[in-house]
């Protein structure tokens, strides 16, 4: 495997130019005789697909839900990031850069990182153009708030539904490309594979999950918008199919998989109620804006928060990080939340949970101010919990949230796979150790609407496509691999399901890959995965048949993936011997506490190769030079 990033030459702030113009371009009339299949329809997918066909290229796009709408990026709810300094308070396309690179602990690509920031401000004017609806000043402008991991406002936001907003204006786009004949949608058809064909991606094998009909579809180049793999923990934040199967296909066929460990645990989840809860929900990172997080001075202390008086409450971030208190980055909010937790001060009926409280700012602006700021997040809060947060403080704790790794891509998107691409959360390149809130949408949306549409049209005008019969030895290969996998997976007739050994290996993963880790903990899940991946072949029960919907047969694909991610994410966990970010290595720590990076040793880019079923993954690495940015150690204090 050769890892090529392919940077342009030249000053940082004129590499995006310079490289646009420099790419080789697919004349418009030709773009008609070329086919791209893009496999997912979020905002990455989604956008991709719909610029694409507004180019002029004929793509078919995939999904497994019955509507492209349904995408997860719908859950998204705080905000999206832009350098438009509305605010007038010092932001730009640099503090942008600068806040991104540092929130991710110096562990990401500058390149990519300065691109993302200066295309920013464009994702904001084409939102705008769809209609999509911003919150406004008074006055009529783009309002603004904060995020943590920043000083400045740039978080555009649609009350706690930026997501859904954002995504509407993405389907809109594409459903206007499917009109004009452009753009050919797949729903409920789930990706089992990639077709390779001499070296390159040219295509997907992919099963109809309302009849079981497993087909072959082949194209020009290959795109995945397939989102993140937190769900390899059991409980997160993601929707319940969210998935890495896609992306784990590509890599078993010749994708680089990068920085499988840096996952992010969000610090504004609602807390576990009980053991049997099968997903986590998310409150906003934008709460902690106005609201401020606490727990109890005294241990074990079971009053009921309005009874806790001022002096005997810690608001310990406010404490230990006074330059951005309530706003530090995710990963810092979610470790001390759960040191705090695990030292006896946690709240609520499992002891795991700190308050997030809007006394004050209540008490400052008003109710009516808070609840058209955050309304519908306190809706949601309330009708899960049966509790009134605008009288008590909501509960709150750590939960999987985003990935940061996923597979490697070079300047162009592309991976290692010669014609697949790779878009948003599926690809590692933008966010380090460590995502900055509001980043997902902004790197999704970069991606599909600005970024991959021209690159990929470089890689097809280098390339001569010849057509690729259905009876082709590779194609017919791959779709029988599919065939043989999948009725291995419907023939498990074991006693245990499906979902409780998913349970086994998510909290085995959240305890000794999670949060932090540490050299034993990760050799012990190393030797307990193997275990937990035989009992599932041996003793997992999949019920019902591949012939029509089967929702436990996809459910047992894609916890089958999970082993062997979860074991690669463990491995890469085991190689990096330094804390960076949202990944902390127990023995790597300052005496404060804090991540302690090893700049001299793990100044890259960790990136697994695929090796075969029973072999260990091949390490490769990427190193990351930083020239406008000097690594430091990262305070916010």
């Amino acid at each position: 495997m050769k890892l090529d990033a392919r940077i342009p030459d030249g000053p940082l702030t004129e590499k995006w130019e310079r490289h646009r113009f420099e790419m080789k371009l697919v004349n418009p009339a030709n773009k008609r005789k070329h086919r791209v299949i893009v496999v997912g329809t979020g905002l990455a997918g989604g956008s991709a697909a719909a610029t694409m066909g507004e180019l002029g290229y004929e793509v078919d796009a995939f999904f497994f839900h019955d509507s492209s709408r349904r995408a997860h990026s719908i859950a998204a709810q705080g905000g999206i990031n832009a350098a438009k300094n509305y605010q007038h308070d010092g932001d730009s396309v640099f503090r942008l850069f600068y806040d991104t690179i540092k929130g991710g602990d110096f562990r990401s690509r500058e390149a990519n990182v300065y691109r993302l920031a200066e295309v920013s401000n464009e994702i904001i004017d084409q939102a705008v153009a769809q209609g999509v609806p911003f919150a406004r000043e008074y006055g009529g402008l783009l309002d603004n708030r904060s995020f943590g991991g920043a000083q400045v406002s740039r978080t555009f936001y649609a009350r706690g539904q930026t997501g859904q907003q954002l995504l509407l204006g993405v389907y809109q786009a594409l459903e206007r490309q499917v009109q004009a004949g452009r753009v050919r949608t797949h729903s409920m058809h789930e990706m089992l594979d990639v077709i390779v064909v001499d070296g390159r991606a040219r295509g997907i094998v992919t099963r109809n999950l309302d009849n079981g009909e497993i087909r072959s579809w082949t194209a020009d180049a290959v795109v995945l918008g397939t989102g993140g793999y937190s769900n390899v923990f059991y409980l997160s934040t993601n929707a319940m199919k969210c998935n890495v199967t896609a992306a784990w296909r590509a890599h078993r066929r010749g994708a680089g998989f990068a920085n499988p460990c840096f996952t992010q645990i969000h610090p504004t989840a609602i807390p576990e109620s009980d053991e049997y809860q099968s997903k986590l929900t998310l409150m906003s990172e934008s709460l902690r804006n106005d609201g401020r997080i606490w727990v109890p001075k005294k241990k074990g202390d079971q009053r009921s928060p309005d009874e806790i008086p001022e002096a005997e409450r810690d608001y310990f971030l406010e404490r230990m990080y006074p330059a951005f208190g309530n706003l530090v980055p995710r990963d810092l909010a979610s470790r001390r939340a759960k040191e705090m937790c695990d030292s006896g001060h946690g709240v609520g009926p499992t002891r795991r949970g700190v308050y997030l409280d809007f006394t004050d700012p209540i008490e400052r602006l008003g109710r009516d101010a808070i609840e058209e700021r955050y309304g519908n997040l306190f809706q949601i809060y309330e009708r899960i919990t049966d509790e009134n947060p605008y009288r008590l403080p909501m509960r709150i704790y750590p939960a999987p949230h985003y990935t940061m790794g996923g597979l490697w891509v070079d300047y162009n998107l592309m991976s290692t796979l010669p014609g697949l691409h790779v878009i948003g959360e599926a690809n590692f390149s933008d966010h380090g150790a460590n995502r900055l809130g509001a980043s997902a949408l902004m790197q999704g949306l970069a991606d599909g609407y600005f970024v991959l549409p021209l690159t990929i049209g470089d890689y097809i005008a280098r390339h001569e496509f010849g057509d690729i019969p259905d009876d082709h030895p590779d194609v017919r290969r791959t779709e029988d691999e599919v065939r043989d996998r999948v009725a291995k997976l419907v023939g498990l007739d074991g006693s245990r399901t499906v979902d409780s050994i998913h349970r086994e290996l998510g909290r085995l993963l959240w305890e000794k890959c999670g949060m932090s880790r540490n050299a034993g903990g990760l050799k012990e899940a190393l030797d307990r995965i193997p275990e937990l991946r035989e009992e599932f072949w041996n003793n997992a029960k999949v019920v019902g048949s591949d012939r029509d919907i089967n929702e436990g047969l996809e459910k047992a694909g894609r916890v089958a993936d999970f082993f062997d991610l979860g074991e690669l994410m463990c491995r890469d966990a085991l190689a990096r011997e330094e804390s960076c970010g949202g990944h902390l290595r127990e023995e790597h720590q300052t005496p404060e506490g804090e991540a302690q990076r090893d700049d001299e040793r793990f100044t890259h880019v960790t990136v697994w190769e695929y090796t075969g079923p029973d072999s260990e993954a091949r390490e490769h690495r990427e190193s990351l030079s930083f020239t406008e940015v000097a690594p430091s150690q990262r305070s916010y204090k």
